[in-house]
């Protein structure tokens, strides 16, 4: 297929009065609002591409932020972690670390602003701790000790849901800064789940309960209700973007995964595969600027990818100060 955007044309500069998204035929050209556009009719799944390589390979880690200003924190290679990371859109360089070492924890907010919350070290962890882009400090503990759990939200509104507890989890908590307290069960509790979204329209999809899960949740602030069903059933998948444009990537099946799937507010379709396929990562982000990172392969992964959109029904060329 014919890359439009490397193509040289000359044409006069023709102003289409009013043309709109969709308006011209694929393969048109037109000028409005001081840009030229190309007509597509087209649409296609987006792209991952490589990023920075992590400074520690590693799995079960939590992550937050986004693809420019990234947040991964504590992990697994051979015990668990105390290990913070923050990613500028091209490498990854050390952070403060946690106060405590742990993995298969969840994360939320920015990377000026993070949380980082439950996980495991021997036994279920309750700790919460708060970033502020230098350091952790320690935050409201959970009510429910878990690890495997979904996070969302922000540093100040976050929401945590299902997990681990010795048993599979339905327990939903909110946190407003300081503490934590209960907000309404999933409708099907399970582990290694993948969390997006904010406290008052959050995401939880996938994990396990005796078997891979499909399950998709949505959260309205007080309770979840079905949403549509992942496409392909998976646990310790990454989540990222909101309840309305949602993302997921990775996980295992019983075999290492690479499919990424995009969420609508409905349904669930099938968006580019991941350039390495693996289970345990983190991921960060929206759906059209998706960052994962880290995760496990069979061994270790330090393994950076962001996600990009396909072109949709129009591309933007160029502006005129670019030249023909």
């Amino acid at each position: 297929m014919t890359n439009y955007k490397n193509v040289k044309y000359n044409f006069p500069a023709v102003t289409l009065s009013g043309a709109t998204e969709g308006s011209p035929a694929e393969g048109d050209i037109w000028y409005d609002s001081g840009k030229f556009y190309l007509g597509t009719s087209q649409t296609f799944s987006g792209v991952w591409s490589s990023g920075g390589n992590l400074a520690t390979a590693r799995s079960n880690l939590a992550g937050a932020g986004t693809q420019s200003a990234g947040l991964c924190m504590g992990g697994y290679v051979s015990s668990s972690l105390n290990i913070t990371e923050e990613y500028d859109g091209a490498s990854w360089s050390s952070g403060g670390n946690l106060a405590t070492a742990r993995y298969d924890s969840a994360g939320a907010g920015t990377q000026t602003a993070g949380l980082c919350m439950g996980g495991y070290d021997g036994s279920f962890q309750n700790v919460t701790e708060e970033y502020d882009g230098t350091s952790w400090a320690s935050g409201g503990n959970l009510a429910t000790a878990r690890n495997a759990l979904a996070g969302a939200g922000t540093q100040t509104a976050g929401l945590c849901a299902g997990g681990n507890t010795g048993s599979v989890s339905n327990v939903t908590e909110e946190y407003n800064g300081t503490s934590w307290s209960s907000g309404g069960n999933l409708g099907t509790a399970r582990r290694a789940v993948a969390g997006c979204g904010t406290q008052t329209a959050g995401l939880c999809m996938g994990g396990i309960t005796g078997s891979s899960s499909n399950v998709t949740e949505e959260y309205d602030g007080t309770s979840w209700s079905a949403g549509g069903n992942l496409g392909t059933a998976r646990n310790y998948l990454a989540g990222a973007g909101t309840q309305s444009a949602g993302l997921c990537m990775g996980g295992t099946t019983g075999s290492v995964s690479n499919v990424t799937e995009e969420y609508d507010g409905s349904s669930w379709s099938s968006g580019g595969n991941l350039a390495t396929a693996r289970y345990a990562l983190a991921g960060a982000g929206t759906q059209t600027a998706g960052l994962c990172m880290g995760g496990d392969t069979g061994s270790s992964s330090n393994v950076t990818e962001e996600y990009d959109p396909g072109p949709g029904s129009y591309d933007e060329l160029f502006t005129p100060s670019q030249g023909l």
